[in-house]
């Protein structure tokens, strides 16, 4: 496996160009299961998420053939084949074969997810949602069943905002019979993306984006074209960077509206921002004054922001408090970033950090933000090379990361362990 090789100290200059979203397009993949002939999704991702999910499908019957960002799926030939092991445990988000298997052909039996173990994700809210349209569930040897002869509509309150119980239901949803209300849904811009896809696939699907989500089963859903909307993730990562950095970083192709709990909280700190129709330029300061962080469901500040959010708060002033009320317990990425020298102090399900001097060390990331996380203090330390290893998981979520940072004027590169 490769490591991650970052010699710190230089502020990032220059522009980025953001890519897809990496969860809109572990959702859009696995809708387009629904479709009877061809869908076409633009400004996919170069993830290795995207490469697992293209050959589960095509390990499912469907033609699938991808050229740089596009992917074009045709699932006329599929079938719900039963799949306990293999890819689908390489993916948290394989969950969504779910809702699209039991909604295409009324039956799916597939292995739990894989992917970041940061903290156990139930998934009762899905399951919830399917039996309530008629499903029955049952756990055969460590993989799920799911079945029914005809699904149904159904009126649906989640008990907690769930943005993959929300997608579920709402992709098996689109080929009931009759009318699917979801209350308390999630609101996140990744579930408008896959909406859109959805009604442009012919279903009939209106409040995408509130907290009530409206679902009129159709019989048959047919192709389209669909670009994936860009990653606030990833921009939020990179706007961050930059700040960390004390550096000058147009982040391009984005939706600027996506990024106001970021750039509002970065504000807050002292670095200065400049919105654009599809950009912002974040410039970074010498100083930057403490603040107090909450990671809350969208459209508050993202929970998969909050580590590498942990190591800009190392460079303020004062004391900084971040708290993460989406996960209990993500803060793998604290005693990595404590060998580098920061002072965080881990209290429930908040985070104490301190000002500190970043030193380079030898790391791991464990999930894809924490290490995201690590890539940022490695940009910050000084005095040497910091290397990260565990980049399975920071490959599944970053785009052309090494070109990006290096386009930037970062010095850093892989390395063959």
């Amino acid at each position: 496996m490769d490591k991650l090789m970052i010699a710190g100290g230089k502020p990032l200059r220059g522009t980025v160009q953001i890519s897809g979203a990496k969860n809109s397009a572990v959702a859009l993949i696995p809708a387009a299961i629904l479709a009877e002939t061809e869908v076409v999704l633009d400004n996919l991702p170069n993830i290795t998420d995207v490469a697992i999910y293209m050959e589960i499908l095509q390990e499912m019957g469907a033609s699938v053939s991808r050229m740089n960002d596009q992917m074009v799926i045709n699932p006329a030939s599929m079938k719900s084949v039963p799949m306990p092991n293999g890819n689908v445990k390489k993916l948290r988000a394989s969950y969504y074969l779910w809702g699209a298997l039991l909604g295409r052909f009324g039956e799916a039996t597939v292995g739990l997810p894989g992917g970041c173990n940061f903290e156990p994700r139930p998934f009762d809210q899905h399951i919830k949602g399917f039996e309530a349209m008629g499903a029955k569930v049952s756990n055969e040897h460590g993989s799920i069943h799911f079945s029914a002869k005809q699904l149904t509509g159904a009126k649906i309150y989640l008990d907690l905002v769930s943005v993959g119980a929300t997608i579920n239901i709402m992709l098996a949803a689109s080929r009931a019979k009759g009318v699917t209300i979801i209350e308390n849904a999630a609101k996140e811009p990744e579930i408008i993306d896959v909406a859109t896809l959805l009604n442009a696939m012919g279903a009939k699907i209106k409040g995408a984006g509130t907290e009530t989500i409206r679902i009129e089963g159709v019989d048959s859903l047919h192709g389209c074209r669909h670009s994936i909307i860009p990653d606030r993730i990833q921009a939020g990562t990179y706007m961050i960077a930059a700040a960390a950095s004390r550096g000058d970083v147009i982040v391009d192709n984005i939706i600027p509206k996506h990024m106001e709990a970021v750039t509002a909280k970065l504000q807050e700190m002292g670095v200065h921002t400049y919105e654009m129709d599809e950009s912002i330029r974040i410039a970074g300061q010498q100083e930057y004054a403490g603040v107090d962080v909450k990671a809350l469901v969208y459209p508050g500040f993202a929970t998969d922001l909050q580590s590498p959010m942990t190591s800009l708060l190392t460079q303020a002033k004062g004391v900084s408090i971040l708290t993460d009320y989406v996960y209990s317990s993500r803060f793998s990425h604290v005693p990595e970033l404590s060998r580098m020298g920061a002072k965080i102090k881990v209290e429930g399900r908040s985070a104490v950090i301190e000002r500190s001097i970043l030193c380079h060390a030898k790391v791991k990331a464990t999930d894809l933000r924490a290490g995201a996380a690590l890539i940022l203090a490695g940009l910050i330390a000084q005095g040497g090379v910091t290397e990260i290893s565990g980049l399975e998981y920071i490959d599944r979520g970053y785009d052309n990361l090494v070109e990006n940072l290096r386009g930037l004027g970062g010095e850093v590169w892989r390395q063959e362990e």
